[in-house]
């Protein structure tokens, strides 16, 4: 390496060194900086972007619940957390693989299944976007279901028996 490369290594070291001390909220915003050629390298409207966090759920009936409330909010189906819950209790008791195999849609070779226990042609006609097609999964179940609770009922919260 020449001298005059060995320099502007010791010299960014440095720098590093001095953005690590003064915390890694200085060293994220710098980096760009260190090695730049340009001054389009360290733009304004890239910081917002690093500062976005994503939501994380838990893979237990809250987390469910909660990941399909903000997924229904986005798509404007109304339904609160009680109203869920409820329902999914007396529905499958918190199974997401549950499938009732004796009432008369399972005669119809349509059995209900998941954790509020819709039958397949009511989960794909009310299937929300941006989740699974997979009626077990937890997520999409609960979704679909409020959405078709929402067109019949007006709110899954209206739903207390069978439906």
């Amino acid at each position: 390496m020449s001298a005059n490369g060995q320099n502007r290594h010791a010299r960014t070291a440095r720098l590093a060194r001095k953005l690590a001390v003064a915390g890694t909220g200085a060293a994220v915003l710098a980096l760009p900086l260190i090695g730049a050629t340009s001054a389009s390298a360290a733009t304004p409207a890239a910081a917002p972007a690093a500062a976005t966090a994503t939501t994380t759920y838990s893979n237990t009936l809250d987390g469910w619940i909660r990941e399909s409330l903000d997924i229904m909010a986005q798509h404007g189906i109304p339904g609160t957390y009680e109203g869920i819950h409820r329902n999914i209790l007396r529905e499958s008791s918190g199974n997401p693989l549950a499938i009732n195999n004796w009432d008369i849609n399972a005669v119809n070779g349509t059995p209900s299944k998941g954790l509020l226990q819709v039958i397949d042609p009511t989960f794909q006609a009310y299937h929300v976007e941006g989740t699974s097609w997979d009626p077990y999964d937890p997520v999409a179940n609960i979704t679909a279901a409020c959405n078709y609770a929402a067109d019949r009922y007006g709110s899954i919260d209206n739903v207390f028996g069978a439906y």
